[in-house]
């Protein structure tokens, strides 16, 4: 997220909270400005867990602690989360009381209730805390941002991991896709909105407003996921394409036409839907899954709108790639064991003169015949059977998304991104995962539940 959107999150936040705040039950509370930092921390942690007041008066604490939290700087901030886990947290010496009576308890009723005891004992109070700030305007994004900070601080503060636990656990709950709600973005949305667009484009950065334009014309269409509590802010969104076969390029893809009456025949023409990016738009809800159900939801959309296409297909990167590589050529050089087979050695030793200090080539296009060859021979062979360590899932992040979600590997594509970071990730391989509708369940078991990977003939012919 730019610097300019998380400032305007931060002001619309200290705004909403503002007059609540300085609302007469906050201002009540008796705050002693000569209090030190820690002791007025604990003040108003302690009197947003004593709920007096009822509701109205809870929420008005909540907002007021909120607002001041805001206003730290990140150290301030790190500090204020310290004490609420280390002073808030689980009281242990009332677990360790209720798992001794548990233990002496000889009737299994008695035992039942100090089951339900002791889960109870188990919650942190400080949960309530980020339970409170659910209910406040913005308060779901307030808190979506704060985990987002809290993975970014996971070395400099590791004593805050517990917290970060904790609130994925409750933001995974509170983001059940039961909640979420599916939205076609268009050139006539809202201009903030749009901006959001341009931000949060993690794949293929939007260049313009001219770019965003070409990107949301008839041929093309973008749907994106919205909370309730987040109204305005998309989770995260897909971009697709309309067009005749499966598409091969990603600057092809992007650059679209520009005459809009031969956008508006083409797209009656178009076979093919290719989802050319999918984006997370909340840093905070990392590995809270829903992109599945999102390019589900699309492909549903698509098909009632547009009866007439056929397929249903990505343009994907291969963003490791080249670190793959780069890993086992290192082991090769040290001449430990890869467990790779001699003929995936030796193409990569072929290929060691594109990854040195001086590479014989800097884009796909001055790549020669051969090492083109050795190139496509180990995008597949890692494709199909690199794996995560220990694991029966394919190493490349998004060959385990699109694989999970029952795609198949359709074809690899050779200079499908020729820009600098196409290069750099996969020497501009790209990906085609086609999503065929009457094989996902099928391809989706087997993936997960014995680790095979459903492949194209054509991508199989390029093993040796």
């Amino acid at each position: 997220m730019s610097q300019t959107f998380l400032d305007k999150t931060l002001d619309n936040l200290r705004g909403a909270w503002r007059e609540l705040r300085e609302s007469p039950v906050v201002r009540g509370l008796g705050f002693d400005e000569s209090q030190t930092r820690h002791d007025r921390w604990r003040k108003q942690i302690t009197d947003c867990l004593a709920r007096r007041g009822g509701a109205v008066s809870a929420r008005a604490r909540a907002a007021a602690l909120g607002h001041d939290f805001l206003r730290l700087d990140e150290a301030g901030k790190r500090d204020f989360l310290h004490l609420l886990v280390n002073e808030f947290g689980v009281d242990r010496d009332r677990v360790a009381a209720v798992m001794a009576d548990w233990v002496a308890a000889d009737d299994l009723a008695e035992r039942a209730l100090l089951e339900t005891e002791l889960r109870s004992a188990l919650v942190p109070p400080f949960r309530k805390i980020l339970k409170e700030f659910n209910s406040l305007p913005q308060g779901v994004k307030f808190l979506v941002d704060l985990r987002a900070d809290l993975l970014r601080w996971r070395k400099a503060a590791p004593g805050l991991a517990i917290l970060e636990r904790d609130l994925k656990t409750l933001l995974a709950s509170w983001f059940d896709i039961g909640f979420l709600e599916l939205q076609r973005i268009t050139w006539n949305s809202p201009a903030a909105l749009l901006e959001k667009l341009i931000a949060y484009e993690a794949v293929h950065a939007i260049q313009s407003w001219d770019d965003l334009k070409r990107r949301l014309a008839s041929d093309r269409r973008c749907f994106a996921f919205f909370h309730p509590g987040m109204p305005n802010e998309p989770l995260i969104f897909v971009e697709v394409a309309l067009v005749n076969g499966i598409a091969g390029n990603v600057d092809v893809l992007i650059q679209g036409r520009d005459q809009e009456t031969d956008i508006k025949e083409k797209t009656s023409d178009a076979d093919t839907a290719i989802f050319y990016s999918i984006s997370n738009a909340q840093a905070g809800l990392a590995g809270i899954s829903f992109g599945d159900f999102l390019i589900k939801r699309v492909v549903g959309e698509l098909q009632r709108d547009l009866p007439h296409l056929k397929q249903f297909a990505t343009l994907s990167p291969i963003p490791a790639l080249r670190t793959w590589m780069d890993r086992q050529l290192d082991a090769i050089a040290r001449e430990q064991e890869t467990g790779l087979p001699k003929t995936v050695e030796a193409a990569l030793r072929d290929c060691q003169e594109l990854t040195g200090l001086t590479p014989t080539a800097g884009k796909p296009d001055a790549v020669s015949e051969q090492m083109r060859g050795n190139i496509e021979f180990l995008c597949a062979w890692y494709l199909m059977n690199a794996k995560r360590p220990g694991m029966e899932t394919a190493f490349d992040p998004v060959a385990h998304f699109h694989l999970s979600n029952g795609a198949r590997i359709e074809r690899l594509n050779w200079n499908g991104n020729g820009k600098e970071n196409g290069w750099t990730q996969s020497f501009g391989m790209m990906v085609n995962y086609l999503y065929d509708l009457s094989n996902i369940e099928k391809n989706h078991e087997s993936y997960v539940g014995q680790g095979k990977i459903a492949v194209s003939s054509g991508v199989k012919r390029l093993l040796r």
